[in-house]
């Protein structure tokens, strides 16, 4: 059987560079060719336990590039397409929603056309995968039933438009020139190698830290927490056997408030990380949650129904969200370490 050759884009970001790793122990016979921008989130060292494999290959480069995506085609002989590169910071999005509309539409863009061009004799043997997210169904309230496949796109925000409009644009080339396609639309990832700009490691760092943890509105927004690693096996599901033209909905089933999310999280770090004798009159983690005004356009909350995606191909998450967040704890924990005593071996 022919190897893959995939272009993974984004591969340097949090969930691209766990893929990337999951993927090519699960399958060592196939080829990725990462191509990442490496902007402020997307870091090399998250990826070293795949260097100098014969099966990958890092190019630093833009998905905006059509001449670069055109000689990577031509040089590696793309076979497949699994694309995380995105903007998807919500705040910097409603600050500046320019790069997200430059990435994550125009780049999305240009890979369609790209992959069009390469692959149009045998377009049908070809997989294009878009890794989409939750928010571009919009918000529920707290009883409403989970979003499915067939729910409306209603994105509340500039990150969450782009990536609507992203998914729109590969459905669109299915539909009009038969290109092989899937999307997935995932809840919200946590776990090892996360940005500090994310919920849970901003909680995490702020705690370590003895910095104020803020907590937008109220706090009663509710997510559903999927850990990265199980996010991958789906991913790979989906990638492998799900049906030309489809989308899938994966979740964790872990919805919680941010409240409580933060007030679990500070619990456990009493435990594994007890306050410093000198941190005054901060007696529990719990005590430097702050609520702070609101985002702008704040969705109240997100749920997938994942039935297609567990009854169609068989997934369903490993991971509970205790072990989850002890593991990125754990992970978070060491790498402070390793940065306050660089000169020491804390491996």
């Amino acid at each position: 059987m022919r190897s893959k050759r995939i272009l993974v884009t984004g591969g340097a970001g949090f969930i691209g560079s766990h893929f990337i790793s999951f993927y090519l122990d699960r399958h060592p016979n196939d080829e990725v060719i990462n191509l990442d921008k490496l902007t402020y989130a997307g870091r090399l060292e998250h990826l070293t336990e795949v260097e100098g494999r014969p099966g990958y290959t890092f190019v630093k480069g833009d998905i905006c590039d059509g001449d670069l995506l055109d000689h990577l085609f031509t040089k590696y002989d793309i076979t497949d397409i699994i694309h995380f590169a995105a903007e998807s910071h919500v705040d910097q999005a409603i600050r500046n929603a320019d790069p997200f509309i430059m990435t994550n539409i125009q780049g999305t863009y240009q890979l369609l056309k790209t992959a069009l061009n390469h692959w149009k004799r045998d377009r049908h043997n070809h997989r294009f995968h878009h890794i989409s997210t939750d928010e571009v169904y919009g918000t529920l309230n707290p009883g409403d039933a989970p979003f499915t496949e067939q729910s409306p796109y209603r994105p509340n925000n500039p990150y969450s438009a782009s990536k609507a409009s992203a998914a729109l644009l590969v459905r669109s080339f299915h539909k009009t020139h038969g290109l092989n396609t899937v999307i997935t639309h995932c809840t919200n990832n946590y776990g090892p190698k996360q940005h500090e700009e994310k919920l849970i490691p901003t909680i995490i760092h702020r705690a370590f830290t003895l910095q104020e943890i803020p907590i937008y509105g109220d706090g009663r927004q509710i997510r559903d927490w999927l850990f990265v690693r199980d996010h991958c096996e789906a991913l790979d599901l989906v990638f492998h056997r799900g049906m030309a033209g489809e989308e899938y909905n994966i979740g964790g089933h872990c919805e919680i408030e941010n409240q409580a999310l933060s007030e679990m999280i500070c619990d456990m770090l009493d435990v594994f990380c007890p306050l410093p004798i000198q941190s005054g009159k901060i007696r529990r983690y719990r005590d430097l949650i702050t609520h702070v005004a609101d985002r702008p356009g704040h969705d109240r909350r997100y749920a997938l129904d994942t039935s297609k995606l567990e009854n169609e191909l068989g997934f369903k998450p490993r991971t509970n969200l205790k072990d989850g967040l002890r593991e990125t704890i754990q992970w978070m924990a060491h790498t402070s370490l390793k940065a306050a005593r660089p000169e020491e071996n804390v491996g």
